[in-house]
C-alpha cells in the first residue's frame, strides 16, 4: 500500500486567517480600530475586516485572547517573503580554504602557500592550514606545531587565529579567519 502525503508541494499557512481563527474573543490591533487596539467578539472583528475588504489575521495565537490584525494577507505574506529573502542575501557565506603542509616543508613551499593564504584571506575566506603526518613522521609533532605557529604569525596582518594548532588523528589543524576590512 502506497503512503500518500496529503499536503505534498503545499506548505501549511503560518498564520490563521478569517474563518480559520477559532477563538470567541480576539484583541484587534492596527489602524482600523479606535485607539489602536480593542477587545471584541470574533464575528464583529471578521465583519470589520470584511467592511474594509481586508483579512483578519491571527498574529499572536498563544496569548489570551489571541491578537489579530486587519490587513491584506497576500501583501503581508509577500512582505514577509521579501524580508526573509533579504536576510538570506545579507547573510555572509563562509568559504573555507585548506592549505596542506608536511612536517618537513621547506621555506620556498612555505612562502608559496603563504601567498595563497594571503589571497584567500583578502577575498574573505577562512583558511584551514594543516600539517599531515604520514607514517612515522608523527614523531615530529613539535615541528608541525612550530610550522603552523610560524604560518599564523606571518598572516597576522591579514587574519585572526580562531583555533590554535590542535592534533586530531594524523593532522594538526589551525583555523584563521579574515580580519574585518575597514570601509
Amino acid at each position: 500500500m502506497r503512503n500518500k502525503q496529503p499536503n505534498r508541494g503545499r506548505r501549511e499557512e503560518p498564520y490563521k486567517v478569517n474563518d480559520k481563527i477559532r477563538a470567541r474573543q480576539v484583541r484587534v490591533v492596527g489602524e482600523y480600530v479606535e485607539g489602536g487596539n480593542a477587545l471584541m467578539p470574533l464575528d464583529k472583528a471578521l465583519k470589520l475586516a470584511e467592511e474594509n475588504d481586508l483579512d483578519l489575521v491571527e498574529i499572536s495565537p498563544n496569548v489570551d485572547p489571541p491578537v489579530c490584525k486587519i490587513l491584506d494577507y497576500a501583501k503581508f505574506k509577500y512582505e514577509q517573503k521579501k524580508k526573509q529573502k533579504e536576510i538570506k542575501a545579507n547573510a555572509a557565506k563562509v568559504v573555507l580554504k585548506e592549505i596542506r603542509f608536511g612536517p618537513n616543508t621547506d621555506d620556498h613551499d612555505f612562502n608559496f602557500k603563504l601567498k595563497h593564504a594571503i589571497n584567500f584571506l583578502k577575498e574573505g575566506a577562512k583558511v584551514k592550514a594543516y600539517v599531515h603526518f604520514v607514517g612515522r613522521s608523527i614523531v615530529f609533532k613539535e615541528r608541525g606545531e612550530m610550522l603552523l605557529l610560524k604560518f599564523a604569525q606571518a598572516l597576522e596582518d591579514y587574519g585572526v587565529v580562531e583555533q590554535l594548532p590542535k592534533l586530531e588523528g594524523k593532522r594538526m589543524n589551525i583555523f584563521i579567519a579574515p580580519k574585518p576590512f575597514k570601509k
